[in-house]
């Protein structure tokens, strides 16, 4: 399935300013950038499939799994008014969905996307 176009980082600009003023967590598989954004209505997103993560199959085939990802998990994020951009590790195109999935998931939480449970409070 694909994105509404609104949903997609379109402009390299938009990039460039994820990758130089954002936050990136690495993990095995992925690289997670995001960058808060007020100005936005939802959520950017864009994919970076290189050619290093990969063959054309396999880099279409990463691009629908992080797809996948994001629109199982953004419904979640604490603010949807942000930047955010998923990139292929080498080596990706070998994971299987479930390693992608919790290694996408993990960076997510390491860059605070989601919100953090309230710590149970003594009367």
């Amino acid at each position: 399935m694909r994105l509404p176009r609104k949903f997609s980082i379109t402009r390299r600009a938009d990039f460039a300013r994820v990758k130089s003023i954002g936050q990136a967590k690495a993990g095995r598989f992925v690289v997670l950038s995001t960058l808060a954004d007020p100005s936005l209505e939802s959520l950017r997103t864009g994919f970076i499939t290189t050619r290093r993560s990969g063959k054309a199959h396999d880099r279409v085939l990463l691009r629908r799994h992080f797809r996948a990802l994001v629109q199982a998990h953004a419904p979640g994020f604490a603010d949807l008014r942000r930047f955010l951009v998923t990139i292929a590790r080498p080596g990706a195109a070998r994971a299987t969905f479930a390693e992608l999935q919790a290694d996408w998931f993990k960076q997510a939480k390491r860059l605070g996307l989601f919100p953090r449970p309230e710590a149970p409070r003594d009367l």
